[in-house]
């Protein structure tokens, strides 16, 4: 009989150990599951720094144990994380207005940086063609769209060669009626002082070739420093690249200079 009563003593506290146990892990509160909604921005990861001071306990829990804890503001007190500037691209302080790019976009621009210019593909926009022309300028006159980069030969009948080009960076760009003076295949390239004074690892003369920067071809506009000439850079077709030179393919400038004579106008504007 005081065995049986034993039994049912020490069932009874196993039940009720059992019972605190299930207790405790009920009423513990349960971890909020982390929601991602579609709009919500990502945040950027923290950035590990390093520190000169190294202690040499060999870290982790060992340091813990002996090394400087949280009240004494050691290497595991906790720190705000910090987070890279991130670079401007040029949109200063305009950048907060400009619309969020989405997902695709900011792959496709992701992808194109990664290429190398020299193998980026110029916009087909900028390739050689027939189009309209309804100006006022005569026939055999080269009209240079500074803003749109794009260069005219006035044929008539309303029709006009375009041809994509490369124009002045900003501070570069410039506009005027010029005629052409000079015409040189494969001219050699002497920067001008100016040039020197802001370049000055820039080589002081260089003979005509492919890998000359004037190109293929140089039509030189009045007095000035100005030419239309060819680029070994094809790729910088359709932008704002040079000291107010005006820039085109190779293959664009030897069909232009096959086209025009020294005395044709050149209006840029």
């Amino acid at each position: 009989m005081f065995r049986k009563m034993s039994l049912a003593l020490l069932a009874g506290v196993s039940c009720l150990g059992f019972s605190d146990s299930a207790s405790a892990i009920d009423a513990s509160p349960l971890a909020e599951p982390t929601v991602i909604y579609a709009n919500q921005p990502a945040q950027p990861a923290p950035v590990r720094t390093a520190y000169a001071e190294r202690s040499q306990m060999g870290g982790g829990f060992i340091e813990f144990l002996f090394g400087d804890g949280p009240a004494q503001g050691g290497r595991y007190q906790q720190q705000q994380p910090v987070y890279q500037q991130q670079p401007d691209y040029g949109y200063g302080g305009r950048r907060g207005t400009l619309p969020p790019m989405d997902p695709q976009q900011s792959m496709r621009q992701q992808q194109e940086e990664a290429v190398e210019p020299a193998q980026r593909p110029v916009d087909p926009k900028y390739n050689k063609q027939v189009v309209d022309y309804t100006g006022k300028e005569g026939v055999g006159t080269i009209v240079v769209d500074t803003p749109n980069k794009f260069l005219f030969l006035v044929q008539g009948d309303g029709k006009a060669l375009r041809y994509g080009i490369g124009v002045g960076r900003p501070g570069f760009t410039w506009s005027g009626v010029k005629t052409i003076s000079a015409k040189k295949e494969w001219p050699a390239w002497t920067p001008p002082p100016e040039m020197l004074a802001r370049r000055p690892d820039l080589p002081r003369h260089m003979e005509g070739g492919p890998q000359n920067p004037l190109g293929a071809r140089a039509m030189y506009l009045g007095s000035t420093l100005y030419r239309i000439h060819g680029s070994n850079e094809p790729w910088t077709i359709g932008t704002n690249v040079s000291s107010g030179c005006i820039r085109m393919r190779n293959e664009d400038v030897i069909d232009l200079y096959g086209r025009v004579g020294v005395g044709a106008k050149v209006v840029v504007i």
